[in-house]
């Protein structure tokens, strides 16, 4: 496997912006042809030198590249460049739905059209080996319930997971690009989340619901998770809202 080309970079940034000089450094390194798919990444201590950052910031850094698809961390392995196309573009997707004027109900409307089908899809069609690929993200999320940043993550690769499942690339590539704005958004929000253990049960259910064949039972308990998660975003926004607005008055 192709391994990264050492050497320093350049000056980085300011701190302020260093977990995204960290997806940048690896857009740069998969543009150069230096990483390919199935790239391991140095350990972490040798590429927070390399690219001139903290190790806080670089796993924040991580963290996003994770939750986008681009890479991958396998226990006792190391963390590696997904196989097929790193999607890292273009302006991040917040941008664009700020751009657009994106509102959080268009978003839900658009995934609950998207997801539902696949989740019925994914039924009818998918492999042990896309079903085992489920059951590692509802384990993951389980398993970090104590950590919202990184169940968060897994919560995203999970329905990422469903539309592969899907066994339609057109429609999960679709769900792809809303799963990383889904991810830019409530990232700024998940800390505040109360629910994440119910939240982990919904998408055991939608799991069991695939792996049993019953593309009706995966489609209503994709369609209850949604709705249950649209209402928790909003109570997540009101609730940063209500902390901005309380810290500018005491200042």
């Amino acid at each position: 496997m192709p391994e990264l080309i050492k050497g320093k970079t350049s000056k980085p940034e300011p701190e302020v912006s260093s977990a995204g000089q960290v997806v940048d450094f690896v857009r740069r390194q998969i543009e150069a042809g230096r990483l390919r798919p199935g790239a391991r990444l140095p350990a972490e201590r040798d590429l927070a030198e390399e690219i001139g950052v903290s190790r806080p910031s670089l796993r924040s850094g991580l963290q996003t590249l994770q939750a986008l698809g681009v890479i991958q961390s396998k226990q006792g392995s190391g963390t590696f460049i997904a196989d097929g196309p790193p999607r890292l573009g273009g302006a991040p997707l917040s941008f664009l739905a700020a751009l657009h004027g994106f509102t959080r109900d268009e978003m839900f409307e658009a995934r609950r059209v998207l997801e539902l089908g696949a989740a019925s899809l994914a039924a009818e069609r998918a492999t042990q080996e896309r079903i085992t690929a489920l059951a590692d993200e509802v384990a993951a999320m389980f398993a970090s319930l104590d950590d919202p940043q990184e169940f968060l993550i897994h919560d995203v690769q999970f329905h990422k997971a469903v539309a592969t499942a899907s066994g339609n690339p057109v429609l999960a590539t679709l769900i792809d690009t809303i799963s990383g704005l889904v991810y830019e958004t409530r990232k700024l929000t998940v800390e505040r989340a109360h629910d994440l253990k119910e939240s982990a049960e919904m998408h055991r259910r939608i799991y069991r619901a695939i792996k049993a064949g019953d593309a009706a039972r995966a489609r209503d308990e994709m369609g209850t998770h949604l709705a249950l998660a649209r209402q928790a975003q909003a109570t997540e926004e009101e609730l940063r809202t209500n902390r901005r607005a309380n810290s500018a008055n005491r200042v």
